[in-house]
């Protein structure tokens, strides 16, 4: 049985050394590592989320994994502006596990879209199920088809699906 595993599903998205790539909700960093890992100390990572607590960590995470291109930035992705970072600032964006428990899915879509460069990639992942309370409770699940939706709404265009472990669904789309 596999789960949610970073390195494995940042291998969709189009990452080369010097990527820069905004980690939206990144929670307790296993993404923001992943990346960082992957684009090199040429690339950039940005670790956002609206905890604090869970940033120091992820900080001292990158430290000692000796990761020296992981910035931490304290931001609510669901507001215009809310990651901190340029219009058109970054090659790839990644919301993982974050949608379900948002009320405000679509500002989420669009702060991805200002920030990514034209023909940047969002990577969005989520649960598939609740699984006996080890996903989130029934109904806050989001299905895939409704993501996609929200993205394409913004100015996303799909570009694939992909296997993000047994209990994820996830998928590719592009900034036109």
């Amino acid at each position: 049985m596999a789960f949610n595993e970073p390195a494995e599903n940042i291998k969709n998205l189009d990452l080369k050394e010097g990527s820069k790539v905004a980690d939206f909700g990144a929670g307790s960093g296993h993404y923001t590592l992943a990346v960082g890992n992957r684009v090199h100390s040429r690339g950039q990572v940005f670790a956002i989320d609206v905890q604090k607590d869970l940033l120091s960590k992820i900080q001292s995470s990158a430290r000692d994994a000796g990761l020296h291109n992981v910035q931490i930035l304290w931001g609510d992705v669901e507001k215009t502006g809310g990651s901190k970072l340029r219009d058109n600032m970054v090659d790839a964006v990644i919301i993982s596990n974050i949608l379900f428990q948002s009320e405000k899915k679509e500002e989420i879509a669009k702060e991805a879209f200002r920030i990514l460069r034209p023909g940047g990639q969002v990577m969005v992942i989520d649960w598939t199920d609740s699984y006996g309370g080890l996903g989130p409770r029934p109904g806050h699940i989001l299905l895939e088809e409704e993501a996609q939706k929200i993205f394409e709404s913004v100015g996303f265009k799909y570009s694939k699906s992909f296997y993000a472990g047994d209990h994820h669904w996830g998928f590719i789309a592009e900034r036109q």
